[in-house]
C-alpha cells in the first residue's frame, strides 16, 4: 500500500467514526456516537473519553449523520435519516417530513437496528463467593454466565451455572447446569427455537435432568435499551436417579427481559421459565431470576440477583429462594 493512501485512510477513519456532535449550553462541544437517550440522559460514546452521560437539559443543539429512532411527546417512534443543528434548544429532524422541533419535546433517541444483524456477540458472567466463620464454617461459591451470538436470521444462546457449598468441611451442594438454544427468525418478531438442557446434582435424589424442546417465539423489541422475548415450547424431560429413570412431556413458557436505565449504567433484567408437566403429581414448576446490574465501566459491573424456584404438586407448594451479590463482566 502506498504511503499517501495509508495516510488518507488514517485521516478518514477518525472522522467517519464520529457520527454525532453535541453543543452544550456552556459552549463546550463533544463528538462521538449516540448510544441512546432515555430518562433525561444522553449516552455518547467518544473516542477520547469512552462513554459519557450528558443531561438532556444541558444540550444547546446537536447533529447526527447516523439514522435514529425518535420518540416525542404524545407520538410513537419516528425514523430520522439524520439530525441537523438548529437554534438554541432546537434541532432539525431530517426525514420524509423535515421539521425543526424543540429538544425538550424529544424523550428518546435510539439507533435503529437492521432487520437481521450480520453478527452480534453479547454476554454476562457473574460470580459470588461467600465465606462465613461463626459457629460453623460455611463456604459457598457460585458462577453464572450467558452469551448470545446473532448472525443473519440465526441466534445462538448458551447459558450455564455452577454452585458448590460446604459446611465444616462437608460438601452440601455440588450442582451445574448447561443450556443451549438455537433460534431461526422468519420476520422481525417471529422465530422458532430448538434447545437442549442438562442439570446435574451430585448430592440430590435426582442426580441428572435432561430436556429437549422446541416451539415458537415472539420478540417484542430488541434495541440499545433492552429486549423482551417470549417463547412457548413442547419439551421431553428425562430424570435419572438411584430409584430408576423417568421420562415425560411438558409445556413451557419462557421469558427474557432486559432494560437499561440511567444512561445505560443501570440494567434491570429477568429470565424465567414455567413448565406444566404431563404427570398428575405436579401442577407446575417455576424457575426464575430477577436482577440488577450497575456498570462501573464498559466491562465490569456489580450485580444483585434474586432467584425464585417453585414447585406445586399434590396440593402443596415448595419454594427455594437465593440471593446473589457479586461482581461480573459483560460484553
Amino acid at each position: 500500500m502506498h504511503l499517501h493512501t495509508l495516510l488518507l485512510i488514517l485521516l478518514i477513519l477518525p472522522l467517519s467514526a464520529q457520527a454525532a456532535t453535541v453543543w452544550l449550553s456552556n459552549g463546550d462541544r463533544l463528538s462521538g456516537d449516540i448510544i441512546a437517550l432515555d430518562g433525561g440522559k444522553l449516552a455518547l460514546k467518544t473516542r477520547y473519553a469512552g462513554q459519557v452521560l450528558i443531561d438532556w437539559k444541558d444540550i444547546d443543539t446537536l447533529s447526527s449523520e447516523a439514522p435514529l429512532l425518535i420518540r416525542r411527546d404524545g407520538l410513537d417512534s419516528e425514523y430520522s435519516q439524520q439530525l441537523a443543528a438548529a437554534g438554541t434548544g432546537m434541532v432539525r429532524v431530517v426525514g420524509d417530513d423535515t421539521q425543526t422541533v424543540p429538544l425538550a419535546s424529544i424523550t428518546r433517541l435510539v439507533p435503529p437496528r437492521p432487520l437481521f444483524k450480520d453478527r452480534v456477540w453479547q454476554g454476562n458472567l457473574d460470580a459470588k463467593v461467600d465465606i462465613k466463620r461463626e459457629q460453623d464454617s460455611t463456604e459457598e461459591w457460585k458462577l453464572k454466565g450467558d452469551t448470545r451470538l446473532e448472525h443473519g436470521r440465526w441466534r445462538h444462546l448458551l447459558s450455564g451455572e455452577s454452585e458448590r457449598e460446604s459446611k465444616d468441611g462437608k460438601q452440601t451442594e455440588d450442582t451445574w447446569r448447561l443450556e443451549y438454544d438455537l433460534d431461526r427468525f422468519f420476520t422481525r418478531h417471529w422465530f422458532w427455537r430448538a434447545g437442549v438442557e442438562q442439570h446435574n446434582d451430585r448430592l440430590a435424589v435426582i442426580t441428572q435432568q435432561r430436556l429437549a424442546g422446541t416451539g415458537p417465539g415472539y420478540r417484542f423489541w430488541d434495541d440499545e435499551l433492552g429486549r423482551f422475548d417470549l417463547i412457548g415450547q413442547l419439551n421431553r424431560v428425562y430424570f435419572t436417579s438411584d430409584q430408576g429413570d423417568l421420562a415425560f412431556n411438558t409445556l413451557s413458557l419462557q421469558w427474557d427481559y432486559k432494560r437499561l436505565l440511567s444512561g445505560t449504567r443501570l440494567e434491570l433484567y429477568s429470565l424465567g421459565e414455567i413448565q406444566v408437566p404431563h404427570i398428575p403429581q405436579i401442577d407446575y414448576v417455576l424457575d426464575s431470576e430477577y436482577g440488577v446490574r450497575y456498570r462501573l465501566n464498559n466491562w465490569v459491573r456489580l450485580s444483585l440477583l434474586y432467584e425464585l424456584d417453585q414447585l406445586r404438586g399434590l396440593g402443596q407448594v415448595a419454594s427455594t429462594q437465593h440471593y446473589l451479590l457479586g461482581v461480573g463482566v459483560g460484553w
